[in-house]
Order: C-alpha cells, then structure tokens, then sequence
C-alpha cells in the first residue's frame, strides 16, 4: 500500500524541448510496484506551459488548482481547478498556466518512462 500527501512529495524541473516552468513528481509509479499505471503530479508557473505534443497513448488529467488553457483538437479551451481532461492517444495537446498557475494530477502508463521528470503530460 502507497499512501502519499500530493504537498509532501518532491518534484523536479521537467527538462525537455517546448517546456517552460513545469514541475513533476511521480505520486505512484513502477517505482512502488504500480503494474500499469502511474500518477503524476504537475506544476505550472504562471504563464507556465508543457510541450506542444502527442503520444500513442492515452492519458486523464484533473486539474487540483488554478486554471489555464489546454490545447486540444486543434482548439485552445480553458481549464480550472476540478475540471477533467482526457487526451486520446495521438492527439497533439498542450496545458498552459493562467496568471495564478496551474497544477494537475495526469494518468500513463508506467511503460512511458513515468519515473524520469522529463516526460511531458
């Protein structure tokens, strides 16, 4: 049994091309013996934003605090604290912080690298 406060667990910077002012730590993953999901916790700074991008995979977003915009189906659609996302495989989309930040909990598969703080959402 995992049992994890999402304000007690330490992130990281995500270091890749197209992110600025993303944050992630991994609440539950292979790391703890999670078989085929892991969930990840993301922070936005404001005006924050994670790589315009897409996957063959699918995953589910809620967002915990703050709002923004997330990009999705070619359209730009705003986002706020208790609203639910789900990106379908293949889909290019993208979160963006509004001027309060932006903070969310997303859903993969702990086959796509889950523990490394550089993945996108």
């Amino acid at each position: 049994m995992v049992i994890r406060n999402i304000d007690e667990v330490s992130d990281a910077p995500v270091q890749m091309d197209g992110v600025k002012g993303v944050r992630m730590a991994v609440m539950v993953g292979r790391q703890d013996g999670a078989p085929n999901f892991a969930l990840r916790s993301f922070r936005v700074e404001p005006g924050g934003h994670s790589p315009r991008h897409s996957h063959d995979y699918e995953h589910e977003v809620f967002i915990v605090a703050g709002s923004g915009t997330v990009l999705l189906g070619g359209e730009r659609r705003p986002i706020r604290q208790g609203d639910v996302v789900y990106v379908p495989a293949d889909h290019e989309h993208q979160f963006t912080a509004g001027e309060k930040g932006l903070r969310f909990l997303c859903l993969v598969p702990v086959t796509r690298n889950c523990g490394d703080p550089t993945p996108g959402s």
